[in-house]
């Protein structure tokens, strides 16, 4: 029997980010596929400004050693908001991702 591939990190103690992108048309939302070394904050941070998401909608994590799982959306919106500042150009995907998560907040 075939069996599907665990969401369970292998490092044990790590935070995980998952992304749920709108990509509108007959596909509309569905959660990012990412891969177990590209699920950490940072990594997250990086791929928004590199352009990676269509129109992320809603952002997860959860840490199955410590037990827990919450919605990040607002913490990484401000976190982009922060690091805006650094950057010289910021794609407009980003802009719109912290305007819409500070509204809904």
């Amino acid at each position: 029997m075939r069996t599907s591939p665990s969401l369970v990190p292998r490092a044990g103690d790590q935070d995980t980010y998952l992304v749920l992108d709108d990509f509108g048309g007959g596909i509309g939302p569905a959660w990012r596929e990412t891969d177990e070394e590209r699920a950490d904050r940072e990594t997250l941070i990086r791929d928004f400004f590199a352009g990676e998401y269509s129109n992320p909608v809603r952002i997860v994590a959860f840490n199955t050693a410590e037990g827990w799982s919450r919605d990040v959306t607002v913490d990484i919106a401000d976190e982009l908001r922060r690091r805006c500042v650094e950057c010289e150009e910021i794609p407009e995907m980003v802009l719109q991702f912290v305007e819409a998560a500070n509204r809904h907040h």
